[in-house]
């Protein structure tokens, strides 16, 4: 989901709060107005200070009923579309209030302000939309957001789609190549737009392609977190999460590696955010004598830095307590014929030479990760997800062990709480994809609380 998409969808909300305070208040002084008060005289009394107060409730409850018609979805949709759910959204809102200020007459008793409010709700919403909808156009002509797309096929489909995109840059996709099949030179091409960070989309539009070269392209977008898209009736597999929409009158799904996109995201980031920032606030003074500890008991930095592998294969340097003697990076080439973990990338071993004895106390509470707060906070972690892994565990992923670079990694997350470092590494990619795939806010609540008992657990820590 590019950025633009997300940053637009999450000013509706607030903008469509200040849109409805507006109405509110519209409707409100247009009561007032001598060519209503001759028609249909005041008979209530309210200030406008004790009717705000009320106004500013009632918008925020008008949101909640906008999100349940589907308003704040970024799924891309048609204007038409929009100003359906608009009417639907802002109808059904008034008839709660009706309903809510029949049963408490002496909190507000204008129902000409309430009807006036509706028809109002509709015109200043929709206008707002329709700017934002403009707005957003103007950004995609200008190259600004575009999604960038490759489209395979050399039917029918592929011509139109292709033609759609080329003829209506306002679409927000621009086509940077087109191939009649995945073949080896297609692949060749393609890995090298990935590399060059120049390709966000693939379009499976011909649906005569060989079943080979369909594998193939599901398995390279996979492997190099390419979003991919196809023809409606291309794919025989079951698909766990997918989006359908049409271009040019052609259908189009898109299948999702995982429901943390949209408002997902937005939500996930702000909740890390957040908690990030109170807990490194809570633990701040411990972090002063952790780190005079770890200063006093070995030579060697306080802190150090560790080459991770996040979301979409991006670099990044993760913060964690030196647990190990100066150099222990170098040492654990000498010490890779002990790795005591037969399965996987990853390195194991009891009685590690290199953690220091303080560090041994660190790791087996995970205190030794608490710098990670750090890492959530830039945005290249989050609380939950899978476990990051060090590029040369990564560059041993097989495919569809891939699917765990979909998102960012956790300083906890389902495998952690599930098992710690005794997990076998399939049974921890299955757990870590299956989190991928069924994100929810109340599962990542759900493996916080988890997350002390499995340290406290003293359970053996990785």
């Amino acid at each position: 989901m590019k950025k633009l998409e997300l940053t637009f969808a999450a000013l509706l909300v607030p903008l469509d709060y200040l849109s409805l305070l507006l109405t509110g208040t519209l409707a409100y002084f247009l009561r007032f107005e001598s060519f209503v008060t001759e028609i249909r005289p005041v008979v209530f009394e309210m200030g406008y200070r004790d009717f705000f107060k009320i106004l500013a409730l009632v918008a925020l409850a008008w949101l909640i009923v906008f999100a349940l018609n589907g308003l704040y979805t970024i799924k891309r949709h048609s204007l038409l579309n929009d100003f359906s759910r608009i009417i639907v959204a802002c109808s059904a809102a008034t008839l709660i209030i009706v309903v809510a200020f029949f049963f408490n007459f002496n909190l507000f008793s204008s129902r000409l302000i309430i009807v006036t409010g509706w028809l109002l709700s509709i015109i200043i919403i929709s206008v707002e939309r329709l700017i934002i909808y403009f707005i957003k156009k103007i950004f995609y002509k200008k190259g600004i957001g575009v999604r960038r797309v490759v489209i395979i096929g050399q039917n029918k489909n592929s011509a139109d789609i292709a033609s759609q995109f080329v003829n209506n840059p306002a679409y927000g996709f621009r086509v940077i190549g087109h191939f009649v099949e995945f073949n080896d030179s297609a692949e060749k091409d393609l890995l090298s737009l990935v590399s060059q960070n120049k390709l966000d989309d693939v379009i499976l539009a011909d649906s005569d392609l060989a079943n080979w070269q369909k594998n193939k392209l599901v398995n390279f977008c996979i492997d190099n977190q390419i979003n991919y898209k196809y023809a409606a009736s291309l794919l025989e597999t079951k698909l766990i999460n997918f989006d359908l929409s049409t271009v040019g009158g052609v259908p189009l799904i898109e299948v999702k590696q995982t429901r943390l996109d949209g408002w997902g995201r937005i939500i996930k980031r702000s909740f890390d955010l957040l908690t990030a920032i109170v807990l490194l606030i809570i633990l701040s003074p411990f972090f002063l004598i952790i780190g005079l500890l770890v200063a006093l008991t070995s030579a060697g930095p306080i802190m150090i830095k560790l080459n991770r592998i996040g979301a979409l294969g991006r670099e990044f340097d993760l913060y964690k307590f030196r647990s190990m003697v100066k150099g222990a990076q170098q040492l654990k080439a000498k010490l890779s014929l002990q790795n005591q973990r037969p399965d996987g990338p990853l390195f194991k071993m009891d009685n590690d030479p290199r953690i220091t004895n303080l560090g041994r106390f660190l790791r087996k509470w995970s205190i030794d990760e608490w710098p990670q707060l750090l890492n959530v906070i830039f945005g290249q972690m989050s609380l939950v997800g899978p476990r990051p892994h060090e590029p040369a565990e990564v560059a041993e992923y097989q495919i569809q062990q891939k699917k765990l670079l979909a998102i960012k990694p956790g300083m906890t997350g389902m495998a952690q709480v599930s098992g710690r470092s005794d997990l076998l590494w399939e049974e921890e990619v299955r757990l870590d994809t299956y989190y991928v795939e069924h994100w929810s806010i109340g599962l990542d609540i759900q493996i916080l609380f988890k997350t002390p008992r499995a340290v406290f657990g003293r359970r053996q820590a990785a």
